[in-house]
């Protein structure tokens, strides 16, 4: 963890634009628990609004455009309770997400979102999906315990970079 870490603190410290310290975020994520896919949404509960600001696939997860966000059994979970939601069967994601055939097709079977806290209220997630059955519990103690605080320095960073 150190030695990821470290590197991650570099990487972001040194990051000059939104994109290369959600990068870093991606790089630190995919060493600790693995994410094949690798997305950050942000989300203005104002306006109701999700925001895909980094993805890892742009082919498939474009990085632009918004979406509405939907009050589901998912959202109570993130944003109700700031509970990771974790799936680890292609079944499980296809009960809260309609796009689960294209996780499907892209190898994905297992998904962690992680919610990002600023004043207690969620201003965005942190989206990593792997193999099936990928996110066992230490995995998911790992995104809870060692990605949170990273997630709330990339976001602050992304937010003072414009």
């Amino acid at each position: 963890m150190t030695d990821h870490l470290a590197t991650f603190t570099a990487a972001l410290g040194a990051a000059e634009t939104p994109e290369a310290a959600q990068a870093a975020l991606h790089r630190l994520a995919d060493a600790l628990i693995g994410a094949k896919l690798f997305t950050v949404m942000r989300v203005d509960m104002e306006a109701g609004l999700a925001r895909r600001s980094y993805t890892s696939d742009a082919e498939n997860y474009p990085g632009s455009g918004t979406k509405p966000i939907q009050q589901d059994s998912w959202f109570d979970v993130v944003n109700g309770r700031h509970e990771l939601f974790v799936a680890n069967t292609l079944a499980d994601i296809a009960r809260v997400f309609p796009d689960h055939e294209l996780i499907g097709s892209l190898g994905c079977g297992s998904v962690i979102n992680l919610p990002v806290l600023r004043g207690g209220a969620l201003i965005g997630t942190v989206n990593m999906l792997d193999v099936e059955g990928n996110y066992t519990p230490e995995r998911q103690s790992a995104a809870l315990n060692q990605l949170t605080l990273p997630a709330i320095a990339t976001l602050a960073t992304v937010d003072a970079l414009g």
